[in-house]
């Protein structure tokens, strides 16, 4: 069965400035699905009508990053930011309700500035296992997965506090709630940790949503770099994956002339361009 991919509203189609605008591009491009980072300044009535208009889902959005000018980047594993955490998740809640999508990814954040990360790591994984069973919780009640994402701390962000898919497991492991599950974006997987194949095989029961960009440009997948894309797109079939894979790169060029790489996929997999087959719903 062909895979699914969901346009990441936040980094495609970047000439358009509203999320609405560029979720109406994505769907003229063949896309089924669609998700982005947190909508600010987006109402969801906005986003909903276009997604009910084009026909794509909303399958994925990110809870609030917390206080963008004082440096945060995510809330669930800061000390002293469970308030802000939990408003910031029920708003989340009420955002993605409204616009039926089902999964919120659930930022860890930042070490503080100043502080060293191992002398905060105990604190810092007690307070992300607190909030993330508070999350679990609310987030069952909605039929919603939250997803936890591991950043890579080597080139993007060197105070993420969540940066393998190691230390996503064993947190999860530690939460125990089933509808917790793990982002894996092979952009930051790369990067910290490369054997993709065996990192896609170990996590694959906990993978709830998988992301894509080339390293170490974060472009297209076909663009030159590290990642045989038409092999770990082969290896997500036979493993049987039924989740979406968004795209979440900086086009290098146009969006839609970027997207030969997906077209191709397509073509190959015998799915119609824009058209209804389920392996694009």
């Amino acid at each position: 069965m062909a895979l699914r991919f969901s346009a990441n509203l936040s980094w495609l189609f970047p000439q358009l400035p509203a999320l609405p605008e560029r979720l109406e591009a994505a769907a003229a491009a063949g896309f089924r699905a669609a998700e982005a980072a947190w909508p600010a300044g987006c109402p969801a009535q906005a986003l909903r009508t276009a997604a009910e208009r084009a026909g794509v889902r909303i399958v994925l959005l990110n809870a609030p990053p917390g206080d963008q000018e004082a440096g945060e980047m995510g809330l669930a594993a800061v000390p002293g930011r469970q308030a802000a955490f939990r408003q910031g998740l029920a708003a989340a809640v009420q955002y993605a309700r409204a616009v039926s999508c089902p999964r919120i990814h659930l930022m860890a954040g930042r070490v503080p500035l100043g502080a060293d990360r191992a002398a905060v790591a105990g604190e810092m994984e007690a307070t992300f296992i607190e909030n993330l069973r508070y999350a679990a919780d609310l987030l069952a009640q909605e039929d919603m997965i939250g997803l936890v994402e591991p950043i890579n701390n080597r080139i993007t962000d060197p105070r993420y506090f969540l940066n393998t898919p190691h230390q996503a497991a064993a947190i999860l492991e530690k939460v125990g709630r089933p509808n917790l599950k793990l982002q894996l974006d092979l952009f930051h997987c790369q990067i910290m940790d490369g054997n993709l194949s065996y990192n896609l095989e170990t996590y694959f029961p906990l993978i709830g949503h998988i992301q894509i960009a080339q390293v170490p440009g974060r472009h297209e997948p076909d663009s030159p770099g590290e990642l045989n894309f038409p092999y770990i797109l082969e290896l997500l079939e036979s493993l049987g994956y039924t989740g979406y894979i968004g795209c979440e790169y900086a086009p290098k060029g146009d969006t839609l002339e970027g997207l030969g790489w997906l077209r191709s996929y397509w073509e190959s997999r015998g799915v119609q361009h824009g058209g209804t087959s389920k392996a694009m719903e």
